[in-house]
């Protein structure tokens, strides 16, 4: 598995290739929704949170405010990759999994950033 920081660089090297201006460690508040996010572009309104052992933030958001997120998504209006170290075994498969977030963000948005 993958640690935190290692998590996290992969993904801000992806969103950022991909013309994202990521910031580390933001703090999200919106909708009933409130946690500190691993990665997030504040003027695109995507991000993403690696949930890990190490940082102990399994439990930052619940299945309440996951719902709240999706459904967010669902209207474009944010895009946030939620991703558990437990669903990647390897820095490989990280990194696949956001770009093929990354491509469906792009889609939704008629291919624009």
């Amino acid at each position: 598995m993958l640690g935190e920081l290692e998590g996290c660089d992969i993904l801000h090297a992806v969103f950022r290739a991909r013309g994202y201006r990521t910031r580390a460690d933001v703090r999200f508040a919106e909708d009933g929704v409130e946690f500190d996010a691993d990665g997030w572009d504040p003027d695109a309104r995507v991000g993403f949170e690696y949930l890990s052992s190490e940082a102990d933030d399994h439990d930052d958001l619940d299945p309440d405010e996951l719902a709240r997120l999706a459904a967010r998504m669902d209207r474009g209006e944010l895009f946030l990759f939620v991703i558990d170290e437990a669903e990647v075994p390897d820095a490989e498969t990280l990194q696949w999994a956001a770009e093929r977030f990354l491509d469906e963000v792009a889609r939704r948005r008629g291919g624009a950033r």
